[in-house]
C-alpha cells in the first residue's frame, strides 16, 4: 500500500494528488494508494481518502505503508524514517500556492543527499520516483537517531 500526506498545513496540495489519480488511472500505480488531503479540495477517483487522521490512525496507516509520498514536513518525515518505510518527499512550493515560501524543499533535498528518501521536484516525475522507490534501500538510520540526524540537516541548511 501506498500511503499519502500532505499535513495539516492550511493550503491545499492538489498538485500532488492529481498527479496520483492519474496515475493509477492509467494503471503506472497498481498499488492500493489511500491519501491523508489535509485543506486540498481536488477529490482522487481512484483511490480514498481522508481529509485529516487521528494519531492512531496515522500510526497505523504508516505501520500498513511499503512506500509513503509525503510533503516536505519534519514531523511527518521522521515519523515515516523511524518506521524504516520506503519515503518519497514532494516539497510543497510557494509558486504552486502550496506554502508561503520553499523551506520544504531545502529539507527535501537534503536528506535525498543522503539518500533517506527520494526528492520530487518536477511533479511528471513522481512514477519514476515510485518506480526507483520500490528497488531502493533507503538509509534510514537507528530510531534514536533520527530526530537528532534530522535537526543537524535542518540547522545545516539555515547555514
Amino acid at each position: 500500500m501506498i500511503l499519502v500526506m500532505v499535513g495539516t498545513h492550511n493550503q491545499q496540495f492538489n498538485r500532488l494528488l492529481e498527479e496520483l489519480d492519474l496515475l493509477a488511472d492509467s494503471g503506472k500505480i497498481r498499488e492500493e494508494i489511500f491519501a491523508q488531503t489535509g485543506c486540498s479540495d481536488f477529490e482522487p477517483k481512484n483511490f480514498k481518502t481522508k481529509k485529516m487522521l487521528s494519531l492512531d490512525e496515522y500510526k497505523k496507516l504508516i505501520g500498513k505503508a511499503g512506500l509513503v509520498i509525503t510533503h516536505g514536513g519534519a514531523g511527518s518525515i521522521i515519523d515515516v524514517l523511524n518506521d524504516k518505510k520506503r519515503l518519497i518527499i514532494v516539497p510543497r512550493l510557494a509558486k504552486f500556492g502550496e506554502h508561503t515560501n520553499d523551506h520544504q524543499l531545502d529539507l527535501a533535498e537534503a536528506l535525498d543527499r543522503q539518500e533517506k528518501a527520494i526528492t520530487v521536484k518536477d511533479i511528471k516525475q513522481l512514477g519514476a520516483a515510485i518506480k526507483k522507490a520500490r528497488s531502493s534501500k533507503f538509509k534510514a538510520g537507528k530510531k534514536s537517531m533520527l530526530a537528532q540526524e534530522l535537526r543537524k540537516s535542518i540547522l545545516k541548511l539555515g547555514k
